[in-house]
């Protein structure tokens, strides 16, 4: 099994949630990761392209897990931050 998964990574939690809201509400999901994300993948619109079990820290890959395609996460928190979650494929 495998997934394709874009992230915004920031320290903050009510930024996340702040973040999050303005996606709900139409904001597009590429713009606000290359605006907020702390993470390299920014540059991509938050893409972290596929990946298998045992790649990401298991907070994040539990959460992609659950989701469906398209569809985007409550706030996830790691060692490295809180994540908005958005997954973009799966394959078996």
């Amino acid at each position: 099994m495998e997934w394709r998964a874009s992230h915004i990574l920031v320290k903050d939690k009510n930024l996340a949630n702040e973040i999050r809201r303005k996606i709900v509400n139409g904001a597009s999901f590429a713009a606000m990761a290359k605006e907020f994300s702390t993470c390299p993948s920014k540059s991509s619109g938050g893409d972290l392209g596929w990946f298998g079990p045992g790649k990401m820290v298991k907070g994040f890959e539990d959460a992609v897990k659950k989701l469906s395609h398209g569809s985007m996460s409550p706030i996830v928190s790691t060692q490295f931050g809180h994540h908005i979650i958005k997954k973009t494929g799966q394959k078996d």
